[in-house]
């Protein structure tokens, strides 16, 4: 049954939503704290969370040719629920891949490394969608629940980028657009070299 727009997407479960995006950056904040303090090293700049606005689930829904449902929004789109993960170094990426992986009651259903294969634009980062199991019942009965999240790691200056781009994919009527994009890609490869030059620097004083 389709969706009325005065309805909520979520149905019912957009706080449970929110709980679960906390719940989850709780388990990585706590997995970081215990690495931090095993080597003494913090692989983590900051984990920033959010549920996707009805507005965005709905054209999602429609790009994709879904139905505009709550079951859709819950089980055939997986990022109703985003969590950024933004750290210092490459190295730091992968360590925090391997780290959210072994979450209990996590299941990794799909990763995109787009850090080693970048997408046209320039956009680089590596992207999990996950399975997470909660203790709450899902829409289609079962307790514990099952719900989906997608869960981005970049570096700062990767994140910087993306923001940038960003701004321009939902901005009108830019006048310049094909420059932009040439600016941004050059921005973008430039940005690729100095995250490997500045690993190697760190590298370099580890040994």
């Amino acid at each position: 049954m389709e969706v009325e727009k005065n309805d909520s997407i979520y149905g019912g479960y957009a706080g449970s939503l929110e709980m679960i995006a906390k719940s989850l950056c709780d388990k990585i904040e706590d997995l970081r704290k215990r690495k931090k303090e095993e080597n003494g090293v913090d692989t983590i700049e900051f984990i920033q969370s959010r549920v996707k606005s009805e507005e965005s689930m709905r054209e999602k829904c429609e790009r994709k040719g879904y139905p505009v449902t709550c079951e859709t929004a819950l089980t055939k789109i997986y990022d109703a629920i985003g969590i950024r993960i933004v750290c210092s170094f490459l190295d730091d990426v992968y360590v925090n891949v391997e780290m959210i992986k072994n979450i209990p009651n996590l299941k990794v259903i799909q990763e995109k490394d787009y850090i080693r294969h970048s997408k046209p634009n320039g956009y680089r980062s590596y992207h999990m969608i996950v399975e997470i199991q909660e203790p709450i019942t899902d829409i289609s009965g079962n307790k514990p629940g099952t719900f989906y999240a997608e869960i981005q790691l970049r570096t700062i200056a990767m994140d910087s980028w993306a923001s940038l781009e960003h701004q321009l994919k939902y901005k009108k009527n830019v006048s310049n657009q094909s420059l932009i994009v040439s600016e941004l890609k050059r921005c973008a490869d430039e940005i690729a070299s100095t995250d490997v030059s500045m690993q190697t620097i760190r590298d370099m004083l580890k040994d």
